[in-house]
């Protein structure tokens, strides 16, 4: 992720770390990546439930989609446990956000929200242990919320990596307190992504990589050989991995479905619920100051 914020920012100019959502009017090129990651984010946003005023943002990235929420006037905490990304969100957004610097499983707080917010980072997380801390961290009636890809049952590993099975996580969650409110697919307008990724990588990246090779033979004859014998496998794994050609729209809605999930919180059903056992990691404090969300109005 990372690495991604770096690329993103410096190379292409992009604010979002997450899938752009390309509508019918917007031709699928790089120079409108960042447009369809605007309309991504407006899409989420349209969505958020009336009522909702404390939203803790899971995997909050950079923390645009932070900011934009506290733009609209909703307060705001975030869960990351990258101290790089966080710094970024710090600078983005100052004292106008908590942040949590842990994983989201971990968390332990005394602040309670109206909404949780997973943006692509739900693939990242225990689906069990999340929705447990979910469920104990929502307001009565409160909502979460969950906007990423999973995977389906096609019998076969795509070329794609990522997501959780979307059988076991629709079985996982009947286990809890939570009303499905809102079930849509948005597979078609984030599948794009992948022939520009595709794109990208074939007529950028790979060219990009083979002359900076090509020049350190060239100038460096020994450096280059020995460079290429040193990281051989790696860059046999980076050419498998993203230049064989499979890592498209077609092989995404073959083997991937992108859901955007709403559900609200029961309130009848959290007094006295047993959730499932597992095994979770020790949990870790981290309100050793207020946050934003929990401080008086």
């Amino acid at each position: 992720m990372e690495l991604a914020a770096i690329c993103g920012t410096h190379f292409f100019k992009l604010e979002h770390l997450h899938y752009g959502y390309w509508t019918p009017d917007l031709d699928i090129a790089l120079a409108n990546l960042q447009k369809a990651q605007e309309q991504y984010t407006d899409f989420l946003l349209y969505h958020i439930p009336n009522g909702a005023h404390t939203i803790l943002d899971v995997g909050c990235g950079t923390g645009h989609i932070a900011k934009k929420l506290v733009d609209k006037g909703y307060k705001v905490d975030c869960v990351s446990p990258s101290h790089f990304l966080n710094e970024r969100v710090h600078a983005l957004l100052g004292d106008k956000t908590h942040i949590f610097e842990c994983l989201y499983e971990r968390l332990k707080t005394s602040c309670k929200y109206d909404l949780i917010l997973f943006s692509e980072s739900f693939q990242y997380v225990s689906i069990d242990q999340s929705l447990k801390n979910t469920a104990e961290l929502l307001n009565a009636g409160g909502h979460l919320l969950i906007c990423d890809f999973f995977k389906v049952e096609s019998g076969k590993n795509g070329a794609i990596g990522g997501g959780h099975k979307l059988k076991k996580f629709n079985e996982l969650i009947t286990h809890y307190p939570f009303e499905l409110i809102k079930d849509i697919d948005i597979t078609p307008q984030t599948a794009p992504n992948h022939d520009l990724f595709d794109t990208t990588m074939k007529d950028v990246a790979a060219p990009a990589l083979e002359a900076s090779l090509d020049y350190l033979s060239n100038r460096y004859r020994l450096m280059a050989k020995f460079l290429r014998w040193k990281y051989k496998k790696q860059i046999e794994r980076l050419y498998t991995k993203y230049l064989n050609g499979k890592r498209t729209a077609e092989n995404f809605r073959k083997y991937k479905t992108y859901r955007f999930f709403l559900y609200k919180l029961v309130p009848s059903a959290v007094e006295g619920k047993a959730y499932p056992d597992f095994v979770c990691a020790d949990t870790v404090e981290n309100n050793k100051e207020s946050a934003l969300c929990c401080a008086a109005p």
